[in-house]
């Protein structure tokens, strides 16, 4: 099973899949290490590879205690592999999966980590692009936090930026997970420090609620919400908490806060949090939300294509199922003007009972029709009873009585 990678590594253990590559547990001249061994196909690409090389001086330099640090690059025949710090724990997207949601108190501790490990990364000129609860690691090893949280550490720096390349994503293209992109990229724009603050703000919304805030349904519905949408409310947090959820998810990338200025807001929210239980939140119905999605959609993936599952939506072409909860890139065409603005406006989906469809959806303006349909045929029949009872009451046993002037009346059908 071990497998060297370049001259000074050993892979021992697959740690983890996802559509960018593998995660071993390896052996440098330093101790253990965690090897990130790229797709053989992206490992061919002369493009990447010579990108992956200019990379190397920004990945390097970038040390911070919020952030898994890259040790070294490697470029060795069909390998092509970064060398990071190994983080004894586990990621995000598995202590969601556990606990659904979590406590106000630790939710807001670790996003402010993140937001720390971001400051630095912009502060170096990096743009993460593709901040998730499957790229936060919680090192179990350390001291426990706020509200009982781990450590959180941010990992796969410069990997989206790697794999969007001009020859194999032209500009009708996206790189990143659906529910956590900012409404820039999903309009072409090229991704700046404030997309980052717009996916963590998702990220905490959805560690607070258990559901991302415009997730659900199908992908182009979800990256039609960010357009068109405002988040909704999360009833029980404090509105300080709240307001600064909302300046992170403006449309308007100028609107949000710089990753400094959000971790410094957050570490001072946290001790109005302490002892707070996690939110009571009713997730929105997915069911409906994705009967709306596939009602305003027009013709196109096939039904098998369409994926359910809330969170990272797995769309890369030839994922495992096994892995598909791993997946850190997408490729999506770029909405067009009339698609984007196709969809309902307003305010997401609001938590509310089940089977009750959301306002301003497909499905609502269906069952209003059907409403409208119902209500005229009652009437219709309604009016048919009366006409009968007033043909009965003049007929039987008065149809010998002499005919009535009807020269004000209208003129009857024969």
């Amino acid at each position: 099973m071990a497998r060297k990678i370049g001259s000074r590594y050993t892979a021992h253990q697959i740690l983890g899949r996802g559509s960018a590559g593998t995660v071993w547990l390896g052996e440098g001249p330093e101790g253990p290490v965690a090897i990130k061994l790229l797709r053989e196909d992206l490992a061919s690409d002369q493009e990447l590879v010579g990108r992956f090389v200019q990379e190397r001086t920004a990945l390097l330099g970038l040390e911070h205690p919020h952030v898994v640090s890259v040790r070294d690059l490697v470029v060795d025949g069909n390998d092509l592999a970064l060398v990071m710090d190994l983080v004894r724990g586990t990621d995000l997207r598995t202590r969601l999966e556990r606990d659904r949601r979590l406590a106000p108190e630790a939710a807001v501790a670790i996003s402010a980590d993140i937001a720390d490990g971001l400051a630095a990364a912009h502060a170096a000129g990096v743009v993460h692009r593709d901040v998730k609860p499957e790229n936060v690691l919680l090192d179990m090893q350390g001291p426990l936090g706020p509200g009982g949280s781990h450590r959180a550490l941010l990992t796969d720096f410069g990997v989206a930026k790697l794999i969007d390349t001009p020859r194999r994503t032209k500009a009708t293209k996206i790189i990143g997970t659906p529910d956590y992109l900012a409404p820039e990229i999903v309009e072409g724009l090229p991704p700046r420090a404030s997309v980052d603050i717009y996916a963590l703000a998702t990220v905490l919304y959805e560690l607070l609620a258990g559901f991302t805030p415009f997730g659900g349904g199908h992908p182009g519905a979800v990256l039609r919400r960010h357009v068109t949408e405002t988040v909704v409310p999360l009833p029980g947090i404090p509105d300080e908490l709240w307001q600064l959820l909302v300046q992170c998810l403006a449309k308007a990338p100028a609107s949000r806060l710089r990753a400094s200025e959000l971790g410094a807001r957050l570490r001072e929210l946290l001790p109005m949090l302490a002892g707070m239980p996690p939110l009571e939140v009713d997730e929105p119905d997915t069911e409906s939300a994705e009967e709306a999605d596939r009602e305003e959609q027009p013709a196109g993936p096939a039904p098998a294509e369409r994926v359910r599952r809330r969170g990272a939506v797995p769309l890369v072409p030839g994922a495992k199922p096994a892995d598909s909860n791993r997946d850190t890139h997408t490729s999506m065409r770029v909405p067009a003007p009339d698609e984007l603005a196709g969809g309902a406006h307003g305010t997401a989906r609001a938590p509310r009972a089940s089977g009750t469809p959301r306002p301003g959806s497909a499905r609502n303006r269906a069952l209003a029709r059907r409403r409208r349909v119902a209500l005229g045929a009652g009437a219709v029949v309604l009016a048919a009873a009366v006409g009968v009872g007033a043909w009965l009451s003049t007929s039987g046993d008065d149809a010998s009585a002499p005919p009535q002037d009807t020269k004000n009346s209208a003129p009857q059908s024969p």
